[in-house]
């Protein structure tokens, strides 16, 4: 997401009544569509497994003295006023990055606050999700139909500059800051794209309201595109899914490309429309334990229909999730192109005063037990886009995997 950065501190002491949320995004995933990222979601998302029922070692102690030290040289030499809040915050803000985990983030609570709007699916930005890579500012997906696509913008860009400030040492979250705006300004994405020369990109902002899944039937083949995994995802997909049972559907193209993760639960929804009632969608370990098994709630409605599920280099985390486990279970054949490659889940837990924290909590594991982190998952058909293609309108992808899905009849 564009302004999504994509993550307290033992600073504050948890506390199970606040609500927990478990998030599945690529990166610390920043849509720059969304102004926060899209990773977290509400307090309906039920977590299980770690805060409530997996014993944690205590951690060390911290020895806060040369902090005070610090803080107390400010107060009697700085040449400036001093904020304690932003002190305070700086604090917690640095503690979290210290762990070196691109995926571990504190959040304040205006950034927790456009964290929790991109799922809402409504923001101002110029949709893209950003992510972090060899600490480079990252394009993970560009939105379709939004700005950031129709400006050229491409997975994998790096972002070399915003508005002409370098983004050497920026976090992804002042990025998406830095990226957000008023409706109808522009900003200027200074682009590096496979190594080369830097180029500048302007890019218009608007508001953007995505419904994260869209589908049609087309003669026997019903095509499903989910966006993102968001709070409305499972209601869409189920009502998608319905109606390509009315309509006699044969076969299913199920779209995940471009499409960066979000709500863990809403990617066990959509498998459960092809897997069997209590099928291993992933599983979750720390080390050698695991710590948590999501299985298929059945509500099938899906199965059995030959079903081909499209991926690229933008395809992360719940998405790689949802095409792991149809793959791994033999109701689909992958088709595209590599996926981006997250294999670890984060936990979002709120915090006093409306701030929030994203951790790495586990590494998840499709249900034959591979792990993609970093490696991506490679389809069962390589079948590539190329530029003048995607130019004159045509989509080589799709077209192939409707193909397939004929073929299948």
């Amino acid at each position: 997401m564009e302004e999504n950065s994509h993550h307290s501190v033992s600073l504050v002491k948890h506390k199970k009544v606040w609500p927990l949320k478990k998030v599945l995004l690529s990166l610390i995933a920043t849509v720059v569509l969304f102004g926060a990222g899209v990773s977290v979601g509400r307090g309906d998302v039920n977590l299980h497994g770690l805060s409530k029922n997996t014993p944690v070692a205590p951690a060390s102690a911290l020895d806060y003295s040369s902090v005070n030290q610090v803080y107390s040289i400010l107060k009697k030499d700085f040449d400036g006023n001093l904020n304690t809040t932003n002190l305070t915050e700086g604090i917690k803000t640095g503690l979290v990055a210290a762990t070196g985990d691109p995926y571990t983030e504190y959040f304040s609570p205006k950034d927790a606050k456009a964290f929790n709007e991109q799922l809402a699916g409504s923001i101002t930005g110029i949709g893209a999700e950003l992510g972090s890579d060899n600490n480079n500012v990252v394009i993970v997906s560009p939105l379709d139909g939004f700005p950031a696509q129709k400006a050229g913008i491409k997975p994998k860009d790096v972002v070399a500059a915003i508005d002409g400030k370098t983004t050497i040492g920026m976090s992804v979250s002042t990025a998406v800051s830095k990226i957000r705006g008023q409706e109808g300004t522009k900003v200027t994405l200074t682009i590096v794209r496979n190594g080369g020369n830097p180029f500048n990109v302007p890019i218009t902002r608007q508001k953007i309201t995505v419904p994260s899944v869209k589908s049609e039937v087309d003669g026997q083949i019903g095509y499903m595109k989910i966006s993102q995994f968001t709070d409305d995802t499972s209601s869409l997909a189920q009502k998608a899914a319905q109606d390509f049972k009315d309509k006699g559907v044969k076969a299913v193209v199920l779209d995940l490309r471009g499409n960066p993760g979000g709500y863990l639960s809403a990617a066990v929804n959509v498998s459960s429309l092809w897997l069997d009632n209590g099928q291993t969608v992933v599983q979750e370990r720390r080390g050698t334990t695991v710590i948590s098994t999501e299985v298929a709630t059945g509500n099938n409605i899906l199965k059995g229909l030959p079903t081909v599920v499209l991926i690229d280099e933008g395809s992360a985390s719940a998405s790689e999730i949802t095409a792991g486990a149809l793959r791994d279970s033999n109701d689909a054949t992958l088709m595209g192109e590599k996926s981006f490659g997250k294999g670890s889940v984060q936990q979002v837990e709120q915090l006093p005063g409306g701030s929030e924290m994203k951790v790495t909590i586990a590494r998840w594991y499709t249900p034959n037990g591979k792990n993609i982190d970093k490696q991506g998952i490679v389809p069962d058909k390589v079948v590539a886009n190329d530029d003048a293609s995607l130019q004159a309108g045509k989509d080589p992808q799709k077209d192939a995997a409707f193909a397939l899905a004929t073929s299948k009849l």
